[in-house]
């Protein structure tokens, strides 16, 4: 399926990074662990930095009940929810044409308020999962005051779009010419490093294979 553009959501700057493939945007938001949510509060856009997870076309995006953003954010006003990965750093024969290859997801529309029990649950699984793959059935699930506590918002992906570098720079045929300075890609790879064991931690503990796996 293919993303259908709102003017919200049509991509009007590099319009031939744009991507219109669904499953595009569905492989950046779960490649990502962080996405940032962002409200106007009070008159003044607020940008935040949250935890999330997907389920289909939904993400839910989770916050104390404290948080002015989350509370903001469930009255129904509008909000977007961004998304980043680098890939490299693009390095041009100009200091203009530098770059970065990069893969990124922008989301409008309105937070939907998770309040049903059950169905709130399963929204803070999903994003548990998204962010610590084998963590809900291994470790302590959430109590009632623990639920009561956190607030969980679902925003429907219908209303998003997708943009994708890749490859080399795009120099000036001038500069190309003149071959004047090094040019191509320094590639970003991300790895998890050696798990560190809590020094609370009481006896010998092996590390658990959902977290060493995932190295």
């Amino acid at each position: 399926m293919t993303l259908s553009p709102t003017p919200r959501s049509t991509v009007r700057r590099g319009r031939k990074r744009a991507v219109t493939e669904r499953d595009a945007l569905h492989a950046v938001l779960d490649a990502a662990l962080v996405c940032h949510l962002a409200v106007v509060v009070d008159g003044a856009p607020l940008v935040l930095p949250t935890g999330f997870g997907r389920d289909g076309d939904t993400i839910y995006l989770h916050g104390s009940t404290g948080a002015r953003s989350m509370r903001e954010a469930a009255t129904g006003i509008p909000v977007c929810v961004a998304v980043t990965l680098v890939d490299g750093v693009v390095y041009a024969r100009s200091v203009f044409d530098h770059s970065m290859n990069y893969r990124s997801a922008v989301i409008h529309g309105t937070a939907v308020p998770v309040t049903d029990p059950a169905a709130k649950t399963h929204a803070l699984r999903v994003l548990t999962e998204h962010i610590a793959p084998g963590s809900w059935d291994y470790a302590r699930q959430p109590s009632a005051k623990e639920l009561a506590a956190t607030t969980v918002l679902a925003v429907d992906l219908a209303e998003a779009s997708v943009k994708i570098r890749t490859g080399p720079p795009g120099d000036e045929d001038e500069d190309v010419a003149a071959n004047r300075a090094w040019a191509g890609v320094l590639p970003l790879h991300t790895s998890w490093g050696t798990p560190e064991p809590d020094p609370l931690l009481v006896g010998e503990w092996d590390v658990p294979p959902h977290v060493s796996g995932r190295r």
